[in-house]
This record gives structure tokens, C-alpha cells and sequence, in this order.
């Protein structure tokens, strides 16, 4: 049976944002900026809703019919809540890592596209169901909507694993972001297929 993909309604929020979480609890940049355990879970939801939460206002926040897996979406000309992403890392984070997490911040920007396009900062799916097609049928949904708008998606990768279901989808790789002692991300961009 397919993968059931929804938009999100406002009880999903609360599930989708702890997906999220769940999703991200080994990923090499989140664990490198808290890599305390109690850290990153006290800090995490936060940093979900600074960083994506406004596709639920947007009505671009989907998730599977289980609440597995989810993907947040920023329609063109929607960008993350960069002040409170900074007040979370000022709360959370040694003076050393900030200002790396900064650096990484100001390269990330480089690589987003100067003309309109779709920006996916989170999508995750629940560890325990990784592997079963969830985070494809995620992508899938959304990006039948960047094609027919004819619109570039854009992501960063913060997880070498997952950069082959991203090609799979039609993204390549446009550069690499790095600063000080961070991991590696990649900026992604897809052009709409016909």
C-alpha cells in the first residue's frame, strides 16, 4: 500500500515537530551544535519551529497519514525565523560553537537561489521507520507541486545518508558548507521537471 501524504491540520503539529525531533537525534549537525542528549531534546522543538514552523501557517506542512514522517515546506519568498534560530543558539550553545554555528549560518545563504523557489529545511521520519519509503512518497507530494509551478526546490543536507534519496528526486549537489570544526552540509537544488 502507498504512502498516504496529507497536509497538516492544527493537531498535527505537536506529533509532526516530535517526528521531527526523533528524525534528527543523530543527524551530524544537530548532535554537533547539542551534542548533550538532555541539550537537544529541551532544545530541539524550538529550533524545529524557528527553523520550519512557518509552513504550518503556510499550509506547506506535510506528513504522512500515520504522522511518521514530515517535511516542512517554505514557499517562495518565506524564510525561516533567523531571530529566533539565533536566540535559541545564544540560549543553548558555547561561545565558541555560536560563533561557528554563525558562520555556518552566513554560508548557508550563499548557496540559496536569487530567483523564486521552494525551501524544504526539515524532513524526517521516525528512526524505527526509516527505509520504508516515507521520506520518498514526502518528497514525491511536494514536488509534484514545484513542477507544476515550474519553481526550483532547494535543501540543505545536513546527512551524507540521505543525499541519494535527494538525487533520486532530482537534486544535485551545488556546493558544500563548512565552518570551523562543523560537519559537512550540502546545498541542493532541483529544477522543475516536466
Amino acid at each position: 500500500m502507498a504512502t498516504e501524504v496529507v497536509n497538516t491540520s492544527a493537531s498535527d503539529v505537536a506529533p509532526v515537530i516530535s517526528t521531527i525531533v526523533l528524525a534528527f537525534a543523530s543527524d551530524p549537525m544537530m548532535r554537533w551544535s547539542w551534542p548533550n542528549a538532555h541539550q537537544y531534546l529541551a532544545v530541539m522543538p524550538s529550533f524545529v519551529e524557528a527553523f520550519g514552523g512557518k509552513a504550518f501557517n503556510a499550509d506547506t506542512a506535510h506528513c504522512t497519514s500515520d504522522r511518521r514522517g514530515a517535511a516542512l515546506w517554505l514557499p517562495p519568498g518565506t524564510r525561516p525565523d533567523e531571530e529566533a534560530m539565533a536566540k535559541i543558539a545564544e540560549k543553548s550553545v558555547t561561545p565558541e560553537r555560536l560563533e561557528e554555528i554563525y558562520g555556518v549560518m552566513e554560508k548557508m545563504d550563499r548557496y540559496h537561489p536569487n530567483e523564486p523557489y521552494w525551501y524544504l529545511p526539515l524532513i524526517g521520519v521516525d528512526p524505527s521507520q526509516q527505509g520504508k519509503g516515507y521520506g520518498a512518497a514526502l518528497l514525491d507530494y511536494a514536488l509534484r507541486q514545484c513542477d507544476k509551478e515550474g519553481q526550483l526546490a532547494y535543501l540543505d543536507s545536513s546527512n551524507p545518508r540521505n543525499i541519494p534519496l535527494y538525487e533520486r528526486h532530482g537534486f544535485h549537489v551545488v556546493g558544500e558548507i563548512q565552518h570551523g570544526s562543523s560537519p559537512t552540509m550540502r546545498a541542493m537544488i532541483r529544477e522543475p521537471q516536466r
